[in-house]
């Protein structure tokens, strides 16, 4: 697994433990709630998220910000723009923009875990335009069209129009 220094600072409402990897193989670091009273995100709401810290993220790499795995299938909770970009540039405090889509009120307490980071290489465009882009097979073809059977060139059924 190869490393990377990533510079973090705790702002001053932070407390609790710093992120950190749950396992040795994994890609995201898990970042906790800075709360200073419980917080109740009921069904169908969205609700931002302190996490105290701001980070110094190498040019060339960006903070994917994911949700929980856990969260969301024990409780609905994910998160509204997954996954959250975090750009090099950014310095100031990021947060968590949690939804509920569960079906009961879900509480979040301080130093819960809420989300999980990932540091990713990015690369960034060098426009070109063109009157024409090369064809391929699927062509313009989106939103279904590839259907869901194991034939991805079978036609569509009524049944697997909807993806």
């Amino acid at each position: 697994m190869q490393k990377m220094k990533l510079k973090i600072q705790k702002l001053p409402h932070f407390h609790g433990e710093l992120p950190a990897y749950q396992s040795a193989g994994a890609s995201g670091f898990d970042v906790r709630a800075q709360l200073a009273q419980e917080l109740t995100i009921l069904p169908g709401q969205r609700k931002l998220i302190p996490t105290g810290l701001a980070f110094e993220i190498p040019l060339g790499f960006e903070i994917q910000v994911r949700p929980r795995s856990g969260l969301a299938i024990k409780n609905g909770i994910s998160m509204v723009n997954t996954p959250g970009t975090i750009d090099a540039d950014y310095r100031g405090e990021v947060q968590v923009i949690l939804i509920n889509h569960g079906q009961e009120p879900f509480v979040i307490r301080d130093q819960d875990r809420i989300a999980q980071f990932v540091l990713c290489p990015v690369w960034q465009a060098d426009f070109e335009l063109t009157e024409n882009l090369s064809s391929t097979d699927r062509g313009a073809g989106g939103f279904g069209s590839t259907g869901v059977g194991t034939d991805p060139r079978a036609p569509l059924s009524r049944a697997n129009a909807i993806c």
